[in-house]
């Protein structure tokens, strides 16, 4: 990762034989031989003008190979190749007045062939192996892989910051969903709704619960709870055209707007599992380790795990999958309900990304079939293949869990609250219903877009109109964002038509000004003007103009 890090500001090449040895002169034939001897001998001993040429010539100053030096006499090399040695051997062996060449010759001959014919044989039922290993991952992919999803820059190596469309996109942001399936209640409830944010510059991740009950309008303005949006959308998809697959996409999209809406930074991906896929992963990988802050006890599904309702005891706990699965689903065993059942969600996603990368899980292919085997249609992506997955992966191992948080809408700040709407127990924002701007500030700083956060440039807003408190309302935007607003004042003059970038870095805090340029709708200027703040004290000075007040009215 440390093409996206940049400095702080101040602030006996081998000898090689080809198949071909060089000679030291032609192998002549005896012109006394008869005409049989002549062709069998040719055979065997190409003329001078049907042997083919040296590829190099090694008639100067003997050369380094690594192992010992060559030169031109053929009788005097010390021969490390066994071909080679095998082609002297030959030589040597052959006598003058004979036709055929001696038995130790042939044995050799005979045990090179077998030997080469063994080994051609190995090779091809490899070859074999792992390319019908990489076909049948290639079409179980397919399965999983949908390949539809709109992608994250920040996925690339040394992304241009063009590529970057807004604050938020210098992470990686995954939403994972969890569901039933078939055979279980509400298959399609996607009681489990966590956003994996990956800030691949830090190496740092984050992950977010957003309550399932929380109360929110969908695109159709029909109030719901959040977790019922994916299953009402795939439903009324149904209902208009008869394909699963479609239905699920749209079922996916409405879950992907709503929780963008609620939680105001971009979904790159998703990632949907049901019970099945999530139970049976676990013990592909051998059971999660995960350390039980207070025994897990919930009698209201002890009928589930034979009359036992202790799901896990205090302390330090492998859990195979069926007990990782109740322990992440149970709601009645602890006193805060949905949202601890959140908490034990995230501390799951933690033990699993501990395990994958302590055992090594996707460099070993074996475990990758395994994996796929238990996914098939149970698991359903719109990251973009393997290459994507691998460079997920990649990313991932250079984040410790001690770097990975969790974040809480229901902790300090408390941002969501449980609530009653009719005979329904809902969960709404404190600021009030279908009101988000608290959650967004308090949730765009706490995953802060990687490169804002890597480059931290000192922001001054300058009011350049007589519209009071216009740069007040700009600094809470650009707050909201992540941005280091350091300070506000008025311009030295307001009457300013447009508004002004000037970047005091000269282009050298590149992210930050591609941000601003896009949220201004200007572009950056180098000059700077009497009576402003110097790089002294600021990297970035913006000045609102006429345009920007317009702009504010109208919103």
């Amino acid at each position: 990762m440390n093409n996206f890090k940049k400095p702080k500001k101040n602030r006996n090449k081998l000898t090689t034989l080809d198949g071909f040895i060089p000679s030291n002169g032609s192998l002549n034939d005896n012109d006394n031989d008869n005409d049989i001897r002549a062709r069998f001998r040719q055979s065997y001993h190409p003329s001078d003008n049907q042997r083919p040429e040296p590829t190099q010539s090694i008639d100067e100053t003997p050369q380094e190979d690594g192992l010992h030096t060559t030169n031109r006499d053929l009788q005097s090399v010390s021969f490390e190749n066994q071909d080679v040695a095998y082609i002297a051997s030959t030589i040597e062996e052959e006598p003058k007045n004979g036709l055929f060449r001696t038995n130790k010759v042939k044995k050799q001959r005979n045990w090179r062939r077998r030997f080469a014919r063994g080994f051609a044989v190995s090779f091809l039922a490899l070859v074999i192996a792992v390319g019908s290993l990489f076909t049948y991952g290639y079409i179980k992919t397919q399965q999983v892989f949908k390949g539809n999803g709109e992608g994250a820059a920040a996925l690339q190596e040394g992304v241009d910051p063009s590529r970057l469309n807004g604050e938020g996109d210098g992470r990686i942001n995954i939403l994972l969903l969890g569901k039933g399936g078939p055979g279980h209640e509400a298959p399609d409830l996607t009681d489990t709704i966590l956003l994996a944010s990956i800030d691949p510059v830090q190496d740092e991740a984050a992950l977010l619960s957003v309550p399932r009950d929380l109360y929110v309008e969908d695109a159709n303005g029909f109030s719901t709870k959040i977790n019922a949006i994916y299953s009402n959308a795939k439903q009324a998809s149904l209902a208009n055209i008869a394909n699963e697959e479609l239905a699920e996409e749209a079922g996916l999209r409405a879950i992907k707007q709503s929780v963008n809406q609620v939680l105001g930074v971009p979904i790159h991906y998703y990632t949907m599992i049901n019970f099945t896929a999530f139970e049976e992963a676990i013990n592909t990988v051998g059971g999660l380790t995960i350390n039980v802050e207070e025994a897990l006890i919930d009698y209201t599904i002890a009928h589930e795990l034979g009359g036992d309702p202790v799901i896990a005891a205090q302390g330090l706990q492998t859990l195979d999958g069926e007990r990782a699965l109740y322990y992440a689903r149970s709601r009645k065993g602890s006193a805060r309900g949905d949202f601890d059942r959140t908490q034990r969600q995230r501390e799951v996603i933690i033990a699993l990304q501990n395990k994958i990368l302590s055992t090594g899980t996707f460099s070993n292919p074996l475990k990758i079939v395994e994996l796929l085997n238990t996914f098939g249609t149970n698991v359903r992506t719109d990251l973009n293949g393997i290459d994507e997955i691998k460079r997920l992966y990649d990313i991932g191992k250079d984040i410790d869990s001690s770097n990975i948080v969790s974040v809480e809408l229901a902790d300090d700040p408390v941002l969501v609250v449980t609530d009653l709407i009719g005979t329904q127990s809902v969960v709404v924002p404190v600021e009030g219903l279908y009101q988000y701007g608290d959650i967004h500030s308090f949730v765009r700083n706490n995953l802060r877009d990687a490169f804002l956060k890597q480059e931290d440039s000192r922001v001054v807003i300058l009011n350049g109109t007589s519209v009071a408190g216009l740069a007040t309302a700009k600094q809470n935007e650009l707050q909201s964002y992540g941005y280091n607003v350091v300070l506000i004042d008025n311009a030295p003059t307001a009457n300013y038509a447009t508004t002004k970038l000037i970047d005091l870095t000269l282009g050298e805090d590149r992210y930050t000004e591609n941000y601003l340029e896009r949220r201004l709708g200007v572009s950056s200027t180098n000059l700077s003007e009497d009576g402003v703040p110097t790089n002294e004290t600021a990297d970035f000075v913006i000045i609102l103009g006429n345009d920007e007040a317009i702009k504010t009215t109208q919103n």
